[in-house]
């Protein structure tokens, strides 16, 4: 490795002399944030005050309360944002402004037109072309510039209000001007309501007289054809032909049931007669007044023969004569029973011959109905066309009144009503007096400060030398020599080579250079003086992943330095975590915070429990290696006895950070390596690029 000519020293930054820099001069520090606070409040004193007044809109829909769709608009949808922004540009249009700053006169002010008046200054600048004439501008269009530039509307969030403020040197002119500008927003909407209201109505009035010409021309055409084709109505829909067929449909239906009805029962009579059976059951039979009576007489005749059948034979002439009786009596019944039958059967006959009559005058009607029906096809259609022109000429009568009745200029209320008017304010708003000079005097303050400590920094004061260990290459030579003696009485010649070796190169950038020249997969990193050794293994880790080797660092320190370094947080999954079996290989790995290098952090599991399994740590180096280009482990102020647990000579490179310690603890540390079996044992002393102890230590 190379030599470097010249020892190259660290320097850090004293912190403790720049806060005594700043406090040897605090007079000068003191005396500037006081002139500033001063500076600040002559300042602010200078400065015209500024005042602000607010006035508040609810944006609604309003309707009068005599409007006619008054229901419908109070069920109508609230108004979406894009309406509220809408109205938000109109309260800023240029006519409204205009015409506020014409009512008010506000060109008058000196405070809304600045140019009217310029300065010598002002002057001087468009006289030398430097600056445009500010006069050139029209003062109608300066006044307006002033004024959007003192007004701010804006919609409140979440809801329909939209605010305007408006800041003023004149407290009263503020609020004002606020006023009069929804004042003239309100008279705005309600005049575009009353503008469309004149607009609508003239329109309507050419139209409705054209319309009752033309609803007049159509009743009258109906009427007309109604009277030409015959087509007069008894009621309200149907002609005289159309009613006439619908009577004689419903009268033959009733014939027809009464012929169907009257041969019905004259057949359940034949039947009754002609098959012998009693036709008591049959209704028209047993209605009959004579039939009645006869059966009476029947029974009476029935009776009588039963009593004297007792006490009479068959052969008295007492029962002879009944008997004859009862057989006329039963031949009376049957005349009877077949003069119902004849009336049955006429009945029938004649609903027939209605039936007849009736379907004849059904076809004639039928026949005409054909022709009655082309022509109530264009009768339907006439008056189709005269309803259409009646519905509409009443459409536009409503509206025409609806819209003469809000011809007044209080009859259409504004889409809007003012929530809070403006009132003068009693305090100005800017300038914020106190906080200016509490910020002027801090900012001096801090300026000041600093840059006391800059000069501090460029002069060197506050600069101090490197903790780490620096040596001159002849006094290290010396030093070397008064300890050889007692140190080659404890350590064994195989590593005194590397105590006498004053040339190599044992930073850190030298010891990543040998990593990556020598193909390195694994290198054990011990840092017997603690913390500042674990950092060194970090810069290690980060200048191999700094020339493009895929590097991981596993943390087996106590302290947890190195993932407080790199990781992201403490409490990441991490080496215990993955000893105990609770995560795997892939969940302890994560990116360093500042480099492409990865590490395994410490973890959050049990550290006894963790190393009870440490004899598996070197089978998880193995895996790792296959991933990785080098795989730093770190284990702090570990002896050569625990790193043989975990490191094999073949497989990889140990890696001693030295700081302070002088040439006899190193040599003792090289003794107990080689007495492990590592033979090569790699020097690191971070920030210096020469030291009195030799680069590699060899048993060769």
């Amino acid at each position: 490795m190379s030599v470097s000519p010249m020892p190259q020293q660290d320097v850090d930054i004293d912190l403790g002399r720049l806060v005594a820099a700043v406090w040897e001069r605090k007079a000068l520090v003191a005396g500037l944030t006081a002139a500033a606070a001063g500076l600040a409040f002559v300042v602010t004193g200078l400065i015209n005050p500024l005042y602000k007044s607010e006035t508040r809109l609810l944006i609604e829909t309003r309707e009068p309360v005599y409007s006619s769709n008054q229901t419908q608009q109070s069920t109508d949808t609230a108004l979406d944002e894009r309406a509220v922004t809408s109205q938000v540009e109109i309260l800023r249009s240029t006519d409204l402004i205009k015409q506020v700053a014409r009512d008010l006169d506000l060109s008058s002010r000196e405070e809304f037109d600045p140019a009217a008046k310029p300065s010598a200054l002002g002057d001087l600048l468009v006289t030398l072309g430097l600056k445009k004439n500010p006069l050139d501008v029209p003062a109608e269009e300066r006044v307006l510039k002033e004024f959007n530039r003192k007004l701010e509307v804006y919609a409140v969030p979440g809801s329909r209000v939209i605010g305007i403020e408006f800041s003023s040197e004149d407290a009263g002119l503020a609020a004002e001007v606020t006023n009069a500008l929804v004042d003239a927003y309100l008279s705005f909407q309600s005049g575009a309501k009353r503008e469309n209201n004149t607009d609508a109505s003239a329109w309507l009035e050419p139209e409705i007289a054209s319309l009752r010409e033309k609803v007049r021309e159509s009743e009258a055409k109906v009427a007309e054809y109604r009277s030409q084709s015959g087509l007069l109505l008894v009621n309200q829909q149907d002609t005289i032909a159309a009613k006439q067929l619908s009577d004689i449909s419903t009268e033959l239906s009733r014939v027809r049931a009464e012929r169907a009805d009257a041969e019905a029962r004259a057949q359940s009579v034949r039947n009754a007669l002609e098959n012998g059976q009693a036709v008591d059951s049959v209704s028209d039979v047993l209605s009959s007044p004579v039939v009645q009576r006869l059966r009476e007489s029947e029974g009476n005749i029935r009776a009588q023969i039963a009593d004297l059948s007792t006490t009479l034979l068959e052969a008295h002439p007492r029962m002879k004569g009944l008997r004859a009786q009862l057989s006329d009596v039963e031949t009376q019944i049957r005349g009877e029973i077949r003069k119902v039958l004849s009336s049955l059967e006429s009945n029938a006959r004649v609903a027939g011959l209605r039936e007849q009559e009736l379907t004849a005058q059904l076809n004639a009607l039928k026949a005409g109905s054909g022709r009655e029906g082309e022509e109530a096809v264009e009768l339907r259609s006439l008056e189709r066309e005269a309803a259409a022109q009646r519905d509409l000429l009443e459409t536009y009568l409503s509206r025409y009144r609806e819209a003469a009745s809000r011809s007044e200029p209080k009859a259409l209320p504004a889409d809007a009503r003012v929530i809070s008017r403006a009132v003068p304010a009693s305090e100005s708003f800017y300038p914020k007096t106190g906080p200016i000079i509490i910020v002027a005097a801090l900012a001096t303050f801090l300026l000041a400060s600093v840059g006391v400590m800059l000069g501090e920094l460029f002069s060197g004061r506050a600069l101090r030398p490197s903790s780490a260990l620096i040596r001159e290459p002849s006094t290290v030579q010396a030093e070397t020599v008064a300890v050889q003696s007692p140190v080659e009485a404890e350590v064994p010649a195989a590593a005194l080579p590397a105590i006498a070796n004053i040339a190599d190169d044992f930073s850190v950038e030298a010891v990543a250079e040998q990593l990556v020249t020598d193909a390195t997969p694994v290198a054990v990193c011990i840092s017997p003086e603690g913390d500042e050794g674990s950092a060194a293994a970090v810069m290690l880790a980060r200048t191999v992943a700094g020339d493009g080797l895929q590097t991981l660092l596993i943390d087996l320190t106590g302290s947890a330095c190195p993932t407080e370094l790199m990781a992201e947080s403490m409490r990441l999954p991490g080496l215990t975590d993955l000893m105990c079996g609770d995560i795997s290989i892939a969940d302890s790995i994560h990116p360093d915070r500042l480099s492409s290098a990865h590490i395994i952090p410490r973890g959050n599991a049990n550290a006894r429990r963790a190393m009870r399994a440490i004899d598996r740590l070197p089978m998880v180096i193995d895996a790792l290696t296959e991933a990785y280009d080098l795989v730093i482990v770190e284990c702090g102020a570990a002896d050569a006895a625990s790193v043989a647990r975990i490191a094999r000579a073949e497989r990889g490179e140990i890696v001693l950070t030295i700081l302070r310690s002088d040439e006899a603890e190193v040599a003792r540390f090289l003794a107990e390596f080689n007495a492990q079996g590592f033979e090569n044992v790699l020097l690191m002393t971070p920030g210096h690029p020469t030291s009195p102890i030799g680069h590699r230590s060899s048993a060769a």
